[in-house]
């Protein structure tokens, strides 16, 4: 799996970078076809701090995305993986539904 991290108009700091790889690689453990993975971290207003962490995962056949904003980045990287988690087990439900209507209609016919 590729992940990218970028930072819009500010340095991140090596933890968050950091953090934000773990975060991303424990999606793997829910479902091994993940081909790529994107991190956008930004800051939606400066004066109120809120910050913004977009995250996008590409599977074979689709691409999933979570955004969430917050206080904290670490927080908003929590909240857009859970998005995506969620997203990530419905995607391998209907792919195994999928094939196994596929199965029953081979044996069916033999």
């Amino acid at each position: 799996m590729t992940i990218h991290i970028t930072s819009r108009h500010f340095k991140a700091h090596e933890t968050i970078h950091s953090y934000a790889e773990q975060a991303v690689t424990d999606l793997s453990k829910y479902y091994d076809g993940i081909i790529k993975a994107d991190v956008i971290l930004s800051f939606e207003k400066s004066r109120k701090s809120v910050k913004l962490a977009e995250v996008n995962v590409g599977v074979y056949g689709a691409m999933l995305s979570g955004r969430a904003r917050s206080e904290d980045f670490l927080k908003s990287i929590d909240q857009a993986c859970a998005k995506v988690l969620s997203q990530l087990i419905k995607y391998k439900d209907k792919l195994h539904a999928k094939n196994r209507t596929i199965v029953r209609t081979v044996r069916e016919k033999a």
